[in-house]
């Protein structure tokens, strides 16, 4: 059981300098990609962070070799002794849906159990095996097991049924070791989705249109080791920043790419947040009043589903009515629950809309994390409440972000790991 809490202290102006770690959803997808070679992969800049040490455990269980130092990741899948992955391990890691790919395009086969215990009808794998059939894959019947036979994949032409980053990862990891070119629209180009793209081409794949919704991939019959830096994660920076501006603080953030968040930069003026972007960091400073807006989600460029609570909890410091619309997922507006322990009075409209008005005056309260995202956003609250708030279920930030209350604590939070 995970019964570690944060207690932090609000009121405190988060004021230095920051660095940014690494993406774990590009790390994800590209240690998974490192199984399409049977030569050695180097990785740096990979986020030291529960998932990725999940993913870890899973590659030993199916033969790979890997070796971790700091946030230095390498990996020798010289030999994939085993093509089935247990329930116990994939249970523990969503993104572990990302082996269906590469397991498939090196080995012919795959058998993986339903990430999350999934039921068969309409699941969230749909897209996946939707894609992975155009190229191929047979799926076999197999009752609570995702079964793929597919040694001799193919280049395709087709849509994908939804922009899903997970799905486009997949169908990318098939296509670059497929016979022929696989033209693939509907695709997701996402910074993570990009930077797996870049890897793949650094082991000489041949992946044309990276960072659009269209891309082409000419199968190659082999790929090659290589060593690679993981971009950095656009969802930190994007966190930080807001932790900044709600404390009313002065922080510069490095090593950051700015185009990765270019609607984010826009509703941050909107609002009225103060900030400089350089090549590769953002200063933000002290802002005066904060301006209510509209908030919605969509895919990438637009704005980051991922980033919705953190920006909610910013606008919960605004003046007037915010409107929240959250396109993509149902059940990520929950955390408005925990805010209004803390003072709010949300108007949560259905699943997907709410209204907030602004601004409020936090005070601490017993909160929870209820994912990545939420538990971000509530930690977000804590920074700007009165007294002191105590957030269980931290697991989830810790999946997420690579030792946030410490970094947090560098710039002049108030955050204690607590039992």
């Amino acid at each position: 059981m995970h019964t570690h809490r944060f207690l932090v202290t609000g009121g405190q102006k988060l004021e230095g300098q920051i660095r940014v770690s690494g993406s774990k959803n590009a790390a994800l997808p590209i240690i998974a990609a490192a199984l399409l070679t049977d030569e050695p992969v180097t990785l740096t800049n990979v986020p030291n962070i529960a998932d990725i040490a999940t993913m870890e455990h899973i590659l030993h269980f199916i033969g790979v070799e890997t070796e971790v130092e700091g946030n230095t990741f390498k990996i020798h899948a010289k030999d994939i002794a085993n093509v089935e992955i247990e329930h116990e391990l994939v249970s523990k890691l969503r993104a572990s849906i990302l082996l269906l790919g590469p397991l498939l395009a090196r080995n012919g086969e795959v058998r993986l159990a339903f990430p999350g215990g999934c039921v068969l009808g309409k699941r969230p794998i749909d897209a996946h095996l939707f894609a992975l059939e155009a190229l191929g894959a047979e799926v076999v019947d197999d009752h609570e097991i995702i079964h793929l036979i597919g040694d001799n994949l193919t280049g395709a032409k087709f849509t994908m049924t939804e922009a899903s980053v997970t799905a486009t990862e997949n169908t990318i990891m098939a296509a670059v070791l497929a016979k022929g070119e696989s033209v693939i629209r509907l695709a997701a180009a996402e910074p993570h989705v990009q930077d797996l793209c870049k890897f793949l081409n650094s082991m000489g794949a041949k992946i044309e249109g990276i960072g659009t919704h269209k891309l082409k991939i000419k199968g190659v019959k082999k790929l090659h080791g290589t060593e690679h830096r993981v971009t950095s994660d656009y969802l930190e920076v994007g966190t930080l920043v807001i932790a900044t501006a709600i404390t009313g603080g002065m922080v510069d953030i490095l090593d950051v790419d700015p185009n990765h968040l270019d609607i984010f930069w826009q509703k941050l003026r909107e609002v009225g947040v103060l900030f400089e972007l350089g090549e590769d960091m953002v200063r933000v400073l002290p802002s005066k009043e904060l301006k209510a807006i509209r908030l919605q989600t969509a895919i990438f460029p637009s704005f980051p589903t991922d980033l919705q609570a953190p920006f909610t909890a910013l606008l919960t410091q605004a003046k007037g009515t915010s409107f929240i619309f959250e396109t993509l997922f149902d059940g990520r507006l929950n955390y408005l629950y925990e805010f209004e322990k803390m003072g709010l009075e949300p108007k949560i409209l259905n699943p997907y809309q709410a209204e907030i008005t602004g601004p409020t005056k936090f005070r601490g309260a017993s909160v929870a994390s209820c994912d990545i995202r939420a538990g971000a956003a509530v930690l977000l609250a804590a920074l700007a409440a009165e007294g002191e708030t105590e957030i269980s279920n931290i697991y989830y930030i810790d999946r997420g972000y690579e030792r946030l209350d410490e970094k947090l604590n560098s710039i002049g939070a108030k955050i204690e790991r607590i039992k």
